[in-house]
Order: C-alpha cells, then sequence, then structure tokens
C-alpha cells in the first residue's frame, strides 16, 4: 500500500502501520516533533521506522515523594552535567550512604548511580530530539563523559548510536557548540 502526502511518500506492509504513519505525520506538521515523539513512544512506533524498540520507552522519572530523598532527585537532575557520586547525593539527601541507597531502591527499584545514568540518558534523548547541539555538546551537557564514552553509553542503552537517534527523532540540522 501507498500513500503520499504533501510531498511525502507513506509507505508499509499493512494498512494499520499506514494510518499510523500518517497520524504521526499530521501531529508533526500541526504541532510538532516533540509532540509526535511523544506518541510514536506511546505507541511503540517509530516516528520515522528506524532502529529497535528500547529507543522509545521513555525512561522513569522520579518518584513524587513527600519525605525522604525526594528534594535529592530534583537536585539531581538539575546538576547532571556535574560528575555527580552517592556521597554528595547523600550529603545533599541528609542522610548515610547506605540509607540514601536503601531508599533509592525502595522508590526507584534502581541503584542511585543506575537512576542517574538513567536519567542522563534521558536528558541525551530530549537534546538529540529536540535540539541541534552536536554529539560532543551533549555529551558534556549530560555529564556523560566523553563523545565516544557517550556513545558507547547511548547505543548499549537505548539500542541505536546518538546520530541514528537524531536522524529518527529530529530533523534539526547539526550545529556547532
Amino acid at each position: 500500500m501507498r500513500l503520499e502526502l504533501a510531498g511525502q511518500d507513506f509507505r508499509e506492509t499493512g494498512p494499520h502501520v499506514l494510518v499510523l504513519d500518517l497520524c504521526l505525520h499530521l501531529i508533526r506538521r500541526d504541532h510538532g516533533t516533540r509532540l509526535a515523539n511523544q506518541r510514536a513512544r506511546l505507541l511503540v512506533a517509530a516516528p520515522h521506522r528506524a532502529g529497535g524498540q528500547a529507543q522509545f520507552v521513555d525512561l522513569p522519572m522520579p518518584p513524587d515523594l513527600d519525605d525522604g530523598p525526594a528534594p535529592v532527585y530534583g537536585w539531581a537532575l538539575h546538576n547532571l552535567h556535574q560528575p555527580l557520586t552517592v556521597d554528595q547525593l547523600a550529603h545533599q539527601a541528609g542522610m548515610l550512604r547506605r540509607t540514601l541507597i536503601r531508599r533509592f531502591h525502595a522508590d526507584t527499584g534502581r541503584p542511585p548511580m543506575r537512576w542517574l545514568l538513567d536519567a542522563r540518558l534521558g536528558l541525551a534523548r530530549e537534546l538529540l530530539e529536540s535540539s541541534d547541539l552536536t554529539v560532543e555538546a551533549v555529551a558534556r551537557r549530560c555529564g556523560l563523559g566523553t563523545p565516544a564514552n557517550f556513545r558507547t553509553l547511548f547505543k548499549a542503552h537505548v539500542g541505536v548510536p546518538p546520530r541514528a537517534y537524531r536522524e529518527t527523532f529530529n530533523s534539526a540540522p547539526l550545529r556547532k557548540a
């Protein structure tokens, strides 16, 4: 089956997927790339049909808590560009290191450093989707070290290299940062 709309060719093996592709195109055109990407993730559908499904699963956000280490989640999210440690997080939360680790496990199901990595990768995905920053600038802003380290971590956890991810979710041209 084939459909052409506004100069864009929509081809797929079945009519159901064709309709999803068309809907995502209309959302992108009328409401922007960011909303289209969010909807594609909800559907576990690629906006442009590339890569594996791991790239479409939103990373968990910090839990909505009123006590314990709750303020440290926001603090950490605002300081992702810094080299954060468990000891820094514990100090910021006003807890002992072991207590913080237990609370992170209870609240998020992950150890603190894994939660930080997921948060950094989530920010990287957002920047790749919504900006034209270079891979080097994204790595710097997310606290993921060198561009090579960033590429390795991104591919291992998201399933595709940063460049392929950007090509799937963002059509903005690259610029120097």
